[in-house]
């Protein structure tokens, strides 16, 4: 059964004293599957980074396989609904096969989002509506994100 590590993906701060920043923080961490080609930097990634995750990227549905393979410890997934490789219920099938329990994010374009087997849809264009849910899925670690960029943004004042 699927049993996120989370020391597997922590990342560790080095805090200013006395700052009440923790020395640890652990992260979410997403693998993304991207169907842009290996090389391109994929918005998907940049736009989930930029919410404090950590983001892990396949582009292509074998190399999603193995990727989780090599990390099956990734708190969830995130997948293009139109994948080239392989269709995409394939896909997500693949990777429920190996763990259950790990919540997977279909992102298309409107009317075009439903997969067997996802957990959660987001239209293509709702970067925001991705975020959101990416939080929902382990609050405390974004609740712990958000506490911690107020901390720093108030060291900053």
């Amino acid at each position: 059964m699927y049993q996120p590590m989370a020391d597997l993906h922590a990342c560790v701060t080095h805090p200013f004293p006395g700052s009440g920043i923790p020395h640890r923080m652990i992260r979410p961490c997403y693998l993304v599957v991207d169907r842009e080609h290996a090389g391109s930097i994929s918005t998907r990634k940049l736009l989930i980074e930029s919410a404090k995750f950590n983001v892990i990227t396949a582009y292509s549905a074998q190399e999603a396989i193995e990727t989780l393979d090599t990390f099956p410890a990734v708190d969830g997934v995130v997948v293009d609904a139109n994948m080239n490789d392989i269709s995409t219920p394939d896909l997500i099938r693949a990777m429920k096969h190996r763990h259950p329990a790990m919540p997977v994010v279909i992102v298309g374009t409107p009317g075009g989002i439903a997969a067997d087997g996802a957990d959660y849809g987001v239209e293509l264009f709702e970067p925001r509506q991705l975020l959101d849910l990416l939080r929902l899925l382990h609050p405390e670690k974004s609740d712990a994100i958000a506490q911690r960029e107020q901390n720093l943004e108030s060291r900053r004042e």
